[in-house]
């Protein structure tokens, strides 16, 4: 049975319509099709997704980004690489099932491959904690990266998680320490390393996979801190103002590529990726192909250098505010030039509050 957002419900009546009309066993016994009639409606639902998706908001970005039948790493893994073999175990603790970790063949290419896995359905997303890593799962990440780096093997990475798995026995094996180690893993690798966010892309669970060479975001998944939901809680103290934390987050594909936050959006079909799955892999497939060919040419000292001066950069040409007005950073060279700006700007006022204080003083003596 399909799964449909709240903003879909005229594209459910559609399609629901259009299933009667393909299926000639219907109530009233059989009968012909009406393949005019099945034309007529698959165009409305054609232009009613155009048009829904054309305009959406960021609440329902993230809800898109959260759906149930969304492709998850699992998928993508089966269908981009050959000989994928499946590797298991941090050597310190425990397997964590909520990451996907192997080296495959893409392209006739040696990869390690990193996939955050959500799961299909009730039994298997209990098994995966919702994709929600534990140390072990960032432990196993590195050790495995480590391997990669030492044979030369690029890694590409599959994001998908509401974030690090926050439980108490997480929290004693020292999930801090493996996400930050995690991070300092990627960040220190000679090879390429991709990461794509498929879907959520939440918090240090998310960035200790993503400080990556090239950081790619589907066109509806969601790259944030914190979910809008906690965002809202901590600032409102109401969950019911999610909306107002998305659009404050800046957490859609667009909002980061400006940013300069992420590298490139990869286009979704429309109705959104859950709706075409088979096109998306093609142009997934496009771009991991176009960055790995371009790293080609890079040694393993540039490759680092690369990924090093892009996380530098971040922040420095543009502030980042709420209010959607992007200022320059204050230099250091324009500082006494926005005094004086600042100071005749106020001269009124400067006055009035000089006369003021020496009218005080008078009065005083």
């Amino acid at each position: 049975m399909k799964s449909y957002l709240e903003f879909e419900r005229d594209i459910k009546v559609l399609e629901e319509e259009l299933e009667k009309l393909k299926d000639p066993f219907n109530k009233e016994g059989l009968s012909e099709v009406d393949t005019n009639r099945i034309s007529q409606i698959q165009n409305e639902i054609n232009n009613k997704l155009k048009d829904s998706y054309a305009n959406l908001n960021e609440w329902q970005i993230t809800q898109i980004a959260r759906h149930e039948e969304r492709p998850k790493a699992k998928f993508f893994i089966e269908n981009l690489f050959t000989n994928f073999v499946n590797l298991s175990g941090d050597r310190h603790f425990a397997e964590d099932e909520a990451v996907l970790t192997g080296f495959a063949k893409f392209e006739g290419r040696s990869v390690l491959v990193l996939g955050q896995e959500k799961g299909e359905d009730l039994d298997s997303r209990l098994k995966r904690n919702f994709g929600m890593m534990r140390p072990e799962g960032y432990r196993k990440s590195i050790r495995l990266m480590n391997l990669a780096n030492k044979f030369n093997i690029p890694v590409i990475a599959f994001i998908d998680t509401p974030g690090a798995y926050p439980g108490i026995g997480a929290e004693q094996r020292g999930q801090a320490e493996a996400i930050a180690s995690s991070i300092e893993c990627c960040m220190s690798l000679r090879v390429p390393i991709i990461s794509i966010i498929i879907g959520e892309g939440g918090s240090g669970g998310a960035i200790a996979l993503a400080s990556a060479n090239k950081v790619l975001m589907l066109e509806h998944a969601i790259y944030s801190v914190i979910s809008p939901e906690g965002c809202a809680s901590i600032l409102w103290r109401d969950p019911s103002k999610s909306l107002e934390a998305a659009k404050a987050m800046k957490l859609t594909a667009n909002d980061l590529f400006k940013l300069k936050i992420i590298d490139e959006i990869i286009k979704e079909p429309i109705g959104g990726a859950h709706r075409n799955k088979e096109n998306l892999v093609f142009s997934i497939k496009d771009s991991l192909k176009k960055y790995l060919e371009e790293f080609k040419n890079f040694s393993r000292e540039e490759i680092f250098k690369q990924r090093q001066e892009k996380f530098l950069s971040i922040g420095k040409q543009k502030a980042f505010t709420v209010f959607s007005r992007e200022t320059p950073w204050m230099k250091e060279n324009n500082f006494f030039e926005f005094i004086k700006k600042n100071l005749f700007k106020f001269k009124k006022e400067l006055i009035i509050i000089c006369l003021l204080i020496f009218a005080a003083t008078l009065f005083l003596i």
